[in-house]
């Protein structure tokens, strides 16, 4: 059970970072062009905060049973629950399309580093 849990916990950190990788490419670009930011990205963004939230939870189960090499593993993965949700309530309805972009992109590679150094320290 432990080894399973474990193996999703990985794959699905390695997924996140693709995914974040690929909103931050979709935001940067209507960053780049001034364009607003599709529905389409923004329900992205909030499924990658779920998803963020599962892997959160495969987190708190290992951590029960098992322990990561270093404590900054469950930092990283604690930061990136909060900053996800933090900015988009933060970026959205000011009425700024440039700059709700420039935020959402911004936090998707924030987040695809955090999710990188967490699996480095896993």
């Amino acid at each position: 059970m432990i080894a399973t849990l474990n193996y999703f916990h990985f794959r699905l950190g390695i997924a996140l970072i693709l995914f974040a990788a690929a909103l931050g490419v979709w935001g940067t670009i209507a960053f780049a062009v001034r364009k607003r930011i599709s529905p389409g990205f923004r329900s992205s963004y909030v499924l990658m905060i779920g998803l963020t939230a599962v892997q959160g939870l495969i987190g708190l189960v290992l951590i029960t049973t098992t322990h990561p090499r270093e404590l900054l593993h469950v930092v990283y993965g604690a930061f990136a629950i909060l900053f996800l949700p933090g900015v988009y309530f933060y970026a959205g309805g000011r009425g700024n399309r440039a700059r709700e972009a420039a935020f959402l992109a911004g936090a998707c590679w924030i987040v695809a580093i955090a999710y990188g150094r967490g699996i480095m320290t896993g």
